[in-house]
C-alpha cells in the first residue's frame, strides 16, 4: 500500500503521454485510387479533370486538321459530330463521377481513421484514470470516512523516493496518503473518470479529441501530485502543470480567438498567484529547515509571528489565484469558453479546489496566523456575496456557474478562517459533486439547445427528462436544500461561522462580515439557482430550430436525450449530490439549519414571484438599477484593464516602437553612414591618372607648408 500513491499518480501520467503518442499511430494516409499510380507506387500523369479549361478537354481530332485531300473530308457528316459530341460528354461524366467517388472513399477513409483514433484516445484515458480511482477508493476506505467524522490526523500512508541534494534545503521525493489526501483523491479521479466517458459523447467528433483527453489524464496526474505531495516544492510541480494543462484545456479551440485570450487571461492571472505562492513555500521551507510538509508543520510552534504571517500572506496570493478568490478571480468566468466538460473538471472540482486544499493541508499553520485568517475572512466574505450577486444577472448559463462556483470557494475560504477544516473540506466534497453535475447538465442542455444563452432555452423540461431530474438535484444541493449533500455540509460552515462570533477566533469585525454576507449569500443561492432552474427548463420553449410545418402537419418535437456516454456520468454524480450529506459526522444545529432554509426559500420565492407576473422577462430585474452592475461584475475586469492591461500595452508599444528606432535605428544609421562614405571615396576612385597626380602634389604641398610653418 505504500505505494499506491506513486502507482496512482503515474497511471494518468502514463496515459496522458501514451495518448500523446499513440492516438494517431499508425497514421492514416489518404488513398490514391490504382489508376493514378504506377505499379512501384510513382504517380502517373492523370487525365485532366472536369474542372480545367475547356481546350483540356478535348481527346478527338476532327477531320478538318487531319485530312485535307478532298473537299467532302472538311466538313464532318451531323451524325459522326453529334457522335462524338456524345462520346466526348459521356466520357467526361463518367469521369467526373469517377473522380467524386475517389474523393468521396478518401474522405471516408480519414473520417474512419479519424474515429478509430478517437476510440483509441478515449480507452487510453479511461482505462487508467479507471485503475486509479479504484486505487484512490482503496486508499480512502478507512482514513477518508474517518476524517470525514472528524480525525483529522493518522498516519499517513506513503514512501519516499529519494532526495535531491540542492546546497542549502533539500527537496524530497515522497508521496503520502493521510486522511485528507486520500479523501481528496477520491474526489478527483472519480470526476476526472466522469468527465473522461462524458467527454466521448460530447466531443465525438472532434479531430482534437486525442490530446484534448491527453491533456486531462495529465490534469488528473498533476492533481494528484498535488493531493499526495510530502513535500512542498513537490506539491508546487503539479500545481504548476496544473496551470499548463488548463491553459491548454481552455484553448482547446483556439480557432476562436476569444478562446486563446481566455486561456492566456487564465494563466497570466494564476502565474501572478504562484509567484507569491512559490516565496511562500521559500519562506516556510527555510524557517523550518525543509520542505517536507511533515516537518514544517511540526516547525510551527518553533516560527515566529512574522514569520508565519508572512510565509501565510504569501500562500493566500497563490490560494487566490487557483480558487479564483478576489482579487484574482475575474479568470475564472472567462474560461467557460473551453469544453463544457473542462469547466466540469478544472473549475468545478478539481483546480480551483486545489487552493482550499492547500489552506486545509497547512491548517496549523494559519491557525498560527491570525492576521491572516482576519484578511481570508474578509476575502471570503466579499467574494461570496459579490459573486452570487453576479451569477444572478448573468444571461449565459456557464457564466451562471463559474459565478456561482467563486461564490461557493469562499464559503469553503470562509470555514476555513472561522477555524473549521474539516467543514470546509466537507463542503468542498459535496460541492465537487453537485457542481460537476451541474456544469454536465448544462453541457447536456448547451448541447440540445446549441447555444449557452438561457433567453434561448425554456420548455425542455419535456425534451430533456433526465437531464432535468438530475439538475434539479444539484441546483438543490447548491441552495442548501434537505436532504441533498449541500444542505448538510453549508450547514457545518454555517455553524462554524456562527460559533467564531463568540469563540474570538477571527476579530470581532471579520467575524460578523463573514457571518452576515454567509447569509445573504444563502439568499442570493436560492435566487439566483431558481432563475437558472426556471428559465432552462420551465415557460415557452424560445429557440426555434425547425421551420414552421406545413397547415395539417403534425409538429415533430426533438424529445432525444443527449447519447448515452454524457447521461449515465450525469447519473451516476446525481447519487453523491443527493446522499453525500449523509456521509459526514452531521453536527445539525437546529437553529442555523432553519435560518439556511428559510433564507435560500426566499430568495427562490421572490424570484419565483416576478417569474410568475412574467414568464417571458427575466426575473433578474428584481435587482433594479443594481443589474448593470452585477452583470458587469461590478466593473472589476474594467477597472483592472485600466489599472494594469492598458498600461502595459502601453509600455509594450513603447518598447516595440524603441526597439525598432533606437536600436534598429542606429543599426540602420551607421549602414546608411557606412554607404554614405563608401560614395564620398568612390569619388576620389574614378580611374583618372591626372586627379590622382593632383591629389599626390597636393599633398606634398600640404606637408611642405607644414613643415615650414611649424618647423
Amino acid at each position: 500500500m505504500t505505494t499506491f500513491p506513486l502507482i496512482a499518480v503515474l497511471l494518468p501520467f502514463i496515459a496522458a503521454a501514451a495518448g500523446l503518442l499513440l492516438s494517431r499511430w499508425p497514421h492514416q494516409r489518404p488513398t490514391t485510387p490504382s489508376s493514378t499510380r504506377g505499379a512501384h507506387g510513382t504517380p502517373q500523369p492523370k487525365t485532366p479533370s472536369p474542372e480545367a479549361p475547356a481546350g483540356n478537354l478535348r481527346t478527338t481530332t476532327p477531320a478538318s486538321e487531319t485530312t485535307t485531300s478532298t473537299p467532302k473530308a472538311t466538313t464532318p457528316a451531323p451524325e459522326t459530330a453529334t457522335s462524338a459530341t456524345e462520346a466526348t460528354t459521356s466520357e467526361r461524366e463518367a469521369k467526373t463521377a469517377k473522380t467524386a467517388k475517389t474523393a468521396k472513399t478518401a474522405e471516408a477513409t480519414r473520417a474512419a481513421a479519424a474515429q478509430r483514433a478517437n476510440t483509441r484516445a478515449a480507452w487510453i484515458a479511461i482505462l487508467p484514470t479507471t485503475l486509479s480511482a479504484i486505487l484512490a477508493g482503496w486508499l480512502a476506505r478507512g482514513p477518508g470516512i474517518a476524517y470525514l467524522h472528524g480525525a483529522t490526523t493518522s498516519p499517513p500512508t506513503g514512501q519516499t523516493y529519494g532526495t535531491i541534494v540542492t546546497g542549502g534545503v533539500p527537496i524530497t521525493l515522497a508521496l503520502q496518503a493521510d486522511n485528507l489526501s486520500s479523501i481528496l483523491g477520491v474526489l478527483v479521479t472519480l470526476v476526472a473518470l466522469a468527465v473522461q466517458v462524458y467527454s466521448v459523447g460530447y466531443l465525438k467528433d472532434d479531430p482534437r479529441y486525442p490530446s484534448y483527453s491527453a491533456f486531462i489524464s495529465l490534469f488528473t496526474s498533476a492533481m494528484l501530485l498535488v493531493v499526495y505531495a510530502g513535500d512542498l516544492l513537490v506539491l508546487y510541480v503539479g500545481w504548476e502543470i496544473m496551470g499548463l494543462c488548463s491553459y491548454l484545456l481552455i484553448g482547446h479551440w483556439w480557432e476562436d480567438r476569444s478562446n486563446s485570450r481566455a486561456a492566456v487571461k487564465a494563466f497570466l492571472v494564476t502565474r501572478l498567484g504562484d509567484v507569491g505562492f512559490l516565496f511562500g513555500i521559500f519562506v516556510l521551507g527555510l524557517a523550518a529547515g525543509s520542505f517536507r510538509i511533515s516537518d514544517v508543520l511540526g516547525k510551527v510552534p518553533e516560527m515566529s509571528t512574522a514569520t508565519l504571517v508572512t510565509a501565510t500572506m504569501l500562500l493566500l496570493a497563490g490560494v487566490a489565484g487557483k480558487s479564483a478568490q478576489i482579487p484574482l478571480h475575474t479568470w475564472l468566468p472567462d474560461a467557460m469558453a473551453g469544453p463544457t466538460p473542462i469547466s466540469a473538471l478544472i473549475h468545478a472540482a478539481t483546480m480551483v479546489a486545489a487552493g482550499i486544499f492547500i489552506v486545509a493541508r497547512l491548517f496549523p499553520v494559519f491557525l498560527a496566523a491570525r492576521p491572516t485568517l482576519d484578511v481570508l475572512a474578509v476575502v471570503a466574505a466579499l467574494g461570496m456575496l459579490g459573486s452570487a450577486l453576479a451569477a444572478l444577472a448573468q444571461d449565459d448559463l456557464k457564466r451562471v456557474l463559474a459565478y456561482s462556483t467563486i461564490s461557493q470557494l469562499a464559503y469553503m475560504a470562509g470555514g476555513l478562517a472561522a477555524g473549521s477544516d474539516t467543514a470546509a473540506i466537507f463542503h468542498l466534497l459535496t460541492h465537487g459533486a453537485f457542481k460537476a453535475l451541474l456544469f454536465l447538465c448544462a453541457g447536456a442542455v448547451i448541447h440540445h439547445v446549441g447555444s449557452n444563452l438561457m433567453t434561448q432555452m425554456g420548455g425542455l423540461r419535456r425534451e430533456l427528462p433526465v437531464t432535468f431530474v438530475t439538475m434539479t438535484i444539484g441546483f438543490a444541493a447548491l441552495m442548501g436544500i434537505p436532504p441533498a449533500s449541500g444542505f448538510f455540509s453549508k450547514d457545518g460552515i454555517l455553524l462554524a461561522m456562527d460559533r467564531a462570533l463568540s469563540t474570538g477566533g477571527l476579530t470581532d469585525a471579520a467575524a460578523l462580515l463573514l457571518y452576515g454576507c454567509a447569509l445573504a449569500t444563502v439568499a442570493v443561492t436560492g435566487a439566483y439557482a431558481t432563475r437558472a432552474w426556471l428559465r432552462t427548463f420551465f415557460g415557452q420553449a424560445r429557440a426555434v430550430a425547425l421551420p414552421e410545418p406545413e397547415p395539417g402537419t403534425a409538429h415533430v418535437v426533438d424529445i432525444t436525450e443527449a447519447p448515452r456516454t454524457m447521461l449515465v456520468p450525469v447519473v451516476v454524480l446525481a447519487v453523491p449530490a443527493l446522499l453525500l450529506g449523509f456521509a459526514g459526522e452531521l453536527h445539525l444545529d437546529l437553529g442555523v439549519a432553519a435560518v439556511s432554509i428559510v433564507l435560500a426559500a426566499l430568495g427562490a420565492g421572490t424570484v419565483y414571484a416576478f417569474w410568475r407576473i412574467d414568464p417571458i422577462a427575466d426575473p433578474a430585474r428584481l435587482l433594479g438599477p443594481l443589474r448593470g452592475p452585477c452583470e458587469r461584475a461590478f466593473y472589476v475586469d474594467g477597472v483592472y484593464a485600466a489599472l494594469f492591461v492598458r498600461p502595459a500595452l502601453a509600455l509594450a508599444r513603447l518598447v516595440v516602437r524603441t526597439d525598432d528606432v533606437v536600436v534598429d535605428g542606429a543599426v540602420r544609421a551607421s549602414g546608411r553612414s557606412a554607404r554614405g562614405l563608401s560614395g564620398v571615396l568612390r569619388l576620389a576612385q574614378n580611374g583618372n591618372v591626372q586627379l590622382y597626380v593632383s591629389g599626390v602634389l597636393a599633398g606634398v604641398l600640404l606637408i611642405a607648408v607644414g613643415a615650414v610653418v611649424f618647423a
